[in-house]
């Protein structure tokens, strides 16, 4: 019979520093990108603000959308997911497959910070932007706009972070299947532009024939949308939609474990 022991002091120190260093690199690698920045975080927020501000019908009770105002509800909401799909189909599988073709995964294997930690950090990276764009927008329309605060915080906050972790989840998994930084950002784009259709970007779902409005029920974007809306109007987000959300996270992450390539 063997016994597991935990890892030593000595073991797990090095592994702090060099996740902690690779954090601080990786940071000021992304820092040093302005138009990252501006595409995750700027534009979605300038989006808002111009379209909301130039266009008057935007802050009208629309009959369309049950009375509600374009601006309270599904402007931002398109906009948040705007920026979670920009940092998961555009930024995250362009650098993952840059990484890869340089052999920077390779070298990463035999120092301190491993390939999981490079993952780990880009995540995390990806995931604080999408954070503070989530904040600025939330904040900044209802500063410059008028619009109203989510009406359910605790499920905004937790169908923000589902759908955030699906769609990263497929971001990976493009990621997983690119063969190099070229094919990444057109098989993102691939992917992001008909999901942010479906999630209604351009056609709000109110708006959308019944049978392409049940295709968005079943797709990651239209779920995470729609759930986004409900709790930003305070009402609960169906259970049709949470269920959708989680079950592309899981199969994204199981598809985006068997098939990522380190080198």
């Amino acid at each position: 019979m063997t016994t597991r022991t935990a890892p030593s002091a000595a073991t797990t120190t090095p592994r702090r520093a060099g996740l902690r260093k690779l954090l601080f690199t990786e940071t000021r690698l992304y820092l040093r990108e302005p138009l990252t920045a501006f595409f995750t975080i700027g534009l979605p927020l300038g989006l808002l603000l111009v379209l909301g501000s130039a266009i008057p019908g935007f802050r009208d009770p629309d009959p369309a959308l049950g009375g509600e105002r374009i601006v309270d509800g599904q402007l931002p909401a398109m906009m948040i997911l705007l920026s979670a799909m920009t940092s998961a189909f555009s930024v995250m599988p362009a650098v993952l497959a840059v990484y890869r073709e340089r052999g920077v995964l390779r070298r990463l294997s035999v120092t301190p910070a491993s390939p999981a930690a490079l993952l780990a950090t880009q995540l995390l990276l990806n995931l604080a932007t999408t954070v503070v764009a989530a904040i600025l927008t939330v904040v900044g329309g209802h500063l410059v706009l008028g619009t109203r605060l989510p009406g359910q915080v605790p499920w905004f906050v937790l169908v923000f972070l589902l759908g955030v972790t699906a769609l990263f989840a497929i971001g990976l998994a493009v990621a997983a299947v690119v063969p190099n930084s070229r094919v990444a950002g057109g098989l993102g784009a691939v992917v992001m532009f008909p999901m942010l259709f479906l999630a209604g970007m351009w056609l709000p779902r109110d708006l959308m024939p019944e049978f392409l409005r049940r295709i968005s029920d079943f797709t990651p974007a239209g779920a995470f949308g729609q759930a986004l809306r409900d709790s930003w109007g305070g009402a609960t987000p169906q259970a049709l939609h949470v269920a959708v959300i989680v079950a592309w996270a899981l199969a994204a992450d199981v598809f985006a474990a068997r098939a990522f390539r380190w080198e």
